[in-house]
């Protein structure tokens, strides 16, 4: 690789944060060259072998592991989610693309998906609430910021209350 050679481009925008609003999907794209003097192609796709926890499940308010999955797989359906991650790999040959290889089409992503169904089952398990749910600010697809503006000045503070002992 010679300084200044590109190795990988992403977009990453949150058209709500730009728009103030829900305006569309914002799902983010990466495109990432590998060998030939650039990280090897397992060195690429090493980080996906872990779930990571993103926002994005269930109109992107909510945390939810990433799951890598084949491009067959990639139709979230349980609380819109768990968020997938496909990957398709290319190699170029004469000026030309040759492919897409669909890289986690493989046995070896089957642990990080299993992970990703239990983290999932654990999230879910909390209910509509925080950890699970993003904070109201965060919030992209819904209209809570909304309407919790609208109503601010109907909130009243909860008067200091003793704490109770509850008996085990």
């Amino acid at each position: 690789m010679t300084l200044g050679e590109i190795a990988a481009v992403t977009s990453t925008q949150r058209l709500a944060l730009m728009a103030g609003r829900y305006v569309g999907k914002d799902d983010p794209v990466m495109i990432v060259r590998a060998q030939s003097g650039l990280p090897a192609l397992g060195e690429v796709l090493e980080p996906f072998s872990f779930p990571h926890t993103v926002a994005g499940c269930m109109r992107g308010s909510h945390h939810a592991p990433l799951m890598p999955v084949a491009l067959g797989d990639a139709h979230p359906s349980r609380f819109d989610g768990p968020p997938r991650v496909v990957g398709l790999g290319y190699q170029i040959t004469g000026g030309k693309l040759i492919g897409p290889r669909d890289m986690f089409a493989d046995p070896s992503f089957d642990r990080a998906r299993t992970i990703a169904n239990e983290v999932m089952d654990y999230f879910r398990g909390h209910g509509p609430f925080e950890a699970h749910r993003l904070p109201l600010d965060e919030m992209e697809y819904t209209t809570m910021p909304a309407v919790a503006k609208r109503l601010a000045d109907r909130w009243t503070p909860i008067p200091d209350a003793t704490p109770v002992a509850i008996p085990h």
